[in-house]
């Protein structure tokens, strides 16, 4: 499921790594996003494979895009939130959190369904929205 920006603010990004996958489109959407200056949440249902080998030029391109960007991301980006409903695999992914959130800026959290990834991140906003309000 590619970037839907219908649902502001919540990002939803898919990790597909098919050959067809088109990664310009993911930095312009997440870019547009930014732009908007308003906090949200990204989601997805298709959480980054730790066996997809990236490119130099991939690596390269994505720390150049975060240099760019990482102010505004650390600034508005709350979280992303990865629905995987095996418990084993999100146990897994906690220790990947860590780096996550050094090398992006923002936590990584995890849900079970989407119901619960959406009542995640509606909390966030909730007490995003609440914490600038004082």
């Amino acid at each position: 499921m590619p970037m839907d920006n219908s649902n502001f603010p919540f990002v939803w990004l898919d990790y597909a790594d098919a050959p067809d996958h088109d990664h310009d489109e993911d930095f312009a959407s997440f870019e547009e996003n930014l732009k908007r200056g308003e906090p949200f949440v990204v989601l997805t249902d298709s959480a980054p494979s730790e066996d997809h080998e990236h490119s130099q030029e991939e690596k390269k391109r994505t720390s150049l895009w975060m240099k760019k960007h990482k102010a505004e991301m650390r600034k508005l980006v709350l979280a992303m939130i990865i629905v995987e409903p095996s418990a084993a695999k999100r146990l897994a992914f906690k220790a990947f959190g860590i780096t996550f959130a050094k090398f992006w800026g923002y936590p990584m959290m995890l849900a079970s369904s989407h119901d619960e990834a959406m009542a995640i991140a509606r909390k966030l906003l909730s007490d995003h929205a609440g914490s600038t309000a004082s």
